[in-house]
């Protein structure tokens, strides 16, 4: 019998991805930049953190990249009219969290594509904002079907790049920034918690705000309280889930990258 030494080897080894420890909490930042495809994916991928940090000290800042045009299941909608309502409630949810400045950059919803322009569009709002921490979609998510949130997530890590280096869009007449840290949501692979204890009420009334998304994403049905209920109580169990990774009751699991 061949030994592994003398055999041809057809797998690889050590292809599984390394185990590491969970770290939790971050220091509370100077200041934040979440990043998300539409209006309302900040609040569901970090909106507990951002409350916690806010209630700390932390100057928070939300960049939302589509217009969110295509966020109905009513064929009939205006959508232009669903834009500006977004937009609105993009503002309310930003402020239940602590505040903080919203911009829009008004992609088309459902047509994002990584290109030149948007990393240029992002990396000079990190080069502006000098966020100690950045959060984002993760695009290594396995199976993920929405092209803007794998977009969204590739526009983010290669924009952090531009903005850290001198040569890339210089036509900005903006300084580099590197920030410390990297915070994906919807890990592939988590290896951070948040722990967002007493600020669960906070993320929920956020989400809340976006009242057009309640059929289509939350699955309320216009004017139940029922349905709001249960919304919440399945928000609680996805952060319970998200804690147990660290052995925390109710935490928001990220992907953290601090190499940068």
């Amino acid at each position: 019998m061949s030994t592994p030494e003398t055999s041809g080897r057809i797998v690889p080894v050590n292809d599984l991805p390394e185990r590491r420890a969970v770290s939790v909490d971050l220091t509370t930042p100077t200041s934040v930049l979440a990043i998300g495809a539409h209006p309302d994916d900040i609040e569901f991928g970090c909106g507990g953190t951002l409350a916690k940090w806010a209630a700390s000290g932390a100057a928070l800042h939300h960049l939302v990249i589509t217009d969110g045009a295509k966020g109905t299941w009513d064929p009939h909608r205006d959508v232009v009219a669903l834009v500006a309502q977004r937009q609105q409630e993009q503002r309310r949810a930003a402020a239940l969290l602590g505040g903080g400045d919203v911009v829009f950059l008004e992609r088309t919803d459902g047509e994002l594509r990584n290109g030149v322009a948007e990393r240029w569009d992002v990396s000079r709002w990190i080069r502006r904002i000098r966020p100690d921490v950045v959060l984002g979609h993760d695009p290594w998510r396995r199976y993920r079907l929405h092209p803007d949130h794998r977009h969204a997530g590739f526009i983010v890590t290669d924009a952090i790049v531009a903005a850290r280096d001198p040569h890339y869009f210089a036509d900005q007449g903006l300084a580099p920034h590197r920030p410390s840290a990297l915070l994906l949501w919807e890990a592939d692979e988590p290896n951070h918690v948040e722990d967002v204890s007493g600020h669960t009420e906070t993320k929920i009334a956020a989400l809340l705000a976006h009242e057009s998304q309640f059929e289509s994403t939350m699955g309320i049905e216009e004017g139940t309280s029922a349905g709001v209920d249960e919304f919440a109580r399945r928000v609680h169990s996805q952060l319970a889930e998200h804690g147990a990774v660290a052995g925390i009751a109710q935490g928001e699991s990220f992907h953290l990258v601090t190499d940068m």
